[in-house]
């Protein structure tokens, strides 16, 4: 009889293949890129027994308490959901969310961008252990943020990997990677979009008949390793002295949220829609607006210059320049300042 890697366990498990259809699956997930992955498996023949996401959170302007994507799916269809604050002992609710997951006797946990630390007691609960949807081709770009990040260093390509988590931070071998190209058009919704569901149809792929009898998972090298450290205040500031790709990719890596921002008129703008022009200057400083009209703003940069085709005014939303413009007049030779925090 074949025998089949489990995964990389406190003690290391190996057991005969045994085929399991369909799997009873632990769900941990929160945002819509979670969101289309538990979908997947809904529409699978696995039996989803319990969904973990995390707690309502306050959001918009009424700060009013707002469910997560992923509960909100798990509520449509009637399947239990989880939401401990913490999953490490002794916080509150990680006692009783590790104990009625023990009960569950899950033979495999899936997560997609959960947002909270699974200890390895966690990692241990469900007979095949956990596997993870992380959205890069790994080892490059481990951590919380790989798309941004990746759109931002002006990678021409991504992916997602199914990784089998470890301890470690997105340390674990992979069991199949799936790339795209970013172009020079995309931004974070575009690349967020595509990897979301190539995501979800890897999952459902590798799960038709998971663990594979013939296959094992491969390390990650050693070569290549790059963190994505979670998006700060500071990583939005656009800085104008960079080249105009740099900046057009820094846009773009939080386009459409939360926006990259520059200051004019003393007013936080963030901006959209950006695109790289490599011309040459005149005398124009960086920062400062070479053409303002309805199609939007030219700026210069380092080197080169930014058009940028919409924009957001502090308190609205983001407007295509022929209502940008409305009520607040913009001409060329008008320079955004360098930001600081």
């Amino acid at each position: 009889m074949p025998l089949i890697w489990i995964r990389n366990s406190p003690v290391g498990t190996i057991e005969p293949h045994k085929k399991f259809s369909p799997m009873q699956i632990v769900f941990a997930g929160t945002p819509e890129f979670a969101r289309v992955a538990l979908s997947a498996l809904i529409g699978s023949t696995h039996q989803i027994v319990a969904v973990l996401t995390q707690p309502d959170r306050p959001s918009g302007r009424g700060r009013g308490l707002t469910q997560s994507p992923v509960k909100e799916e798990a509520l449509r269809h009637g399947l239990t959901v989880l939401q401990p604050e913490s999953l490490r002992r002794p916080r509150p609710g990680a006692e009783q969310a590790i104990s009625q997951l023990e009960q569950l006797r899950p033979d495999l946990m899936v997560v997609a961008a959960y947002g909270l630390i699974l200890p390895l007691e966690v990692l241990g609960i469900a007979r095949y252990g956990c596997l993870n949807i992380h959205a890069s081709l790994l080892p490059r770009w481990r951590g919380a943020a790989p798309i941004q990040r990746a759109i931002a260093a002006g990678d021409i390509e991504t992916g997602v990997a199914l990784m089998q988590m470890e301890e470690g931070l997105d340390t674990g071998p992979v069991w199949s990677t799936y790339s795209c190209p970013i172009g020079p058009r995309d931004n974070f919704q575009t690349v967020h979009d595509r990897l979301a569901r190539m995501g979800a149809d890897g999952l459902v792929r590798l799960l038709a008949d998971f663990p594979p009898s013939q296959k094992k998972p491969v390390p990650q090298p050693s070569e290549g390793v790059v963190y994505a450290h979670k998006i700060t205040k500071t990583d939005l500031l656009i800085d104008w002295s960079k080249t105009s790709r740099e900046v057009a990719d820094q846009i773009r890596a939080f386009d459409p949220q939360p926006g990259a921002v520059g200051v004019l008129q003393e007013a936080r703008i963030k901006c959209f829609d950006a695109q790289a022009h490599d011309m040459g200057l005149k005398n124009e400083a960086p920062g400062q607006i070479i053409q303002a009209d309805e199609s939007g703003f030219l700026v210069a940069c380092g080197q080169g210059a930014v058009s940028i085709g919409a924009a957001q005014r502090p308190g609205g939303r983001p407007l295509a320049f022929r209502e940008f413009l409305n009520g607040w007049p913009v001409r060329a030779g008008q320079r955004f300042d360098q930001l600081k925090e």
